[in-house]
């Protein structure tokens, strides 16, 4: 069916991304998935998706870099992006931290782990679904 709706799940976490693979197909949409940033920036310049379901943590390019040249970009910057971290905003020993993301334009940020449930209601919301 061409009419559902795409979704990119980039996580560098293999049974992490499965899990929500599984539950978005369920939802009735069509996923794709990368494992780490600059595979995950491929896939949208190759075939944009409807929406990305993006973590923060992982190698190569982390999410909010990525998120930072999808929204810098306007061939891509209406793409919705959730963003899913783990990163604690008063954790300062990691080069990972909220101050530069929580800034930027992702239209949604989910815990993680952020439960299957959570992840389908926030990429619905974003899709007006």
């Amino acid at each position: 069916m061409s009419d559902k709706k795409r979704i990119l799940v980039v996580d560098d976490e293999p049974d992490f991304s499965s899990i929500v693979k599984a539950n978005l197909e369920a939802e009735g949409f069509e996923v794709e998935q990368a494992y780490d940033g600059v595979e995950g920036l491929a896939k949208v310049k190759a075939n944009p998706p409807d929406a990305i379901v993006l973590d923060v943590m992982m190698p190569e390019k982390d999410g909010y870099k990525v998120c930072a040249e999808l929204k810098g970009d306007p061939q891509y910057a209406d793409i919705p992006i959730v963003m899913l971290t783990a990163v604690a905003s008063h954790v300062g020993s990691t080069r990972y931290s909220h101050s530069g993301g929580m800034s930027m334009e992702a239209d949604d940020y989910l815990p993680k782990p952020a439960s299957a449930e959570q992840i389908i209601k926030s990429v619905k919301g974003l899709l007006d679904l």
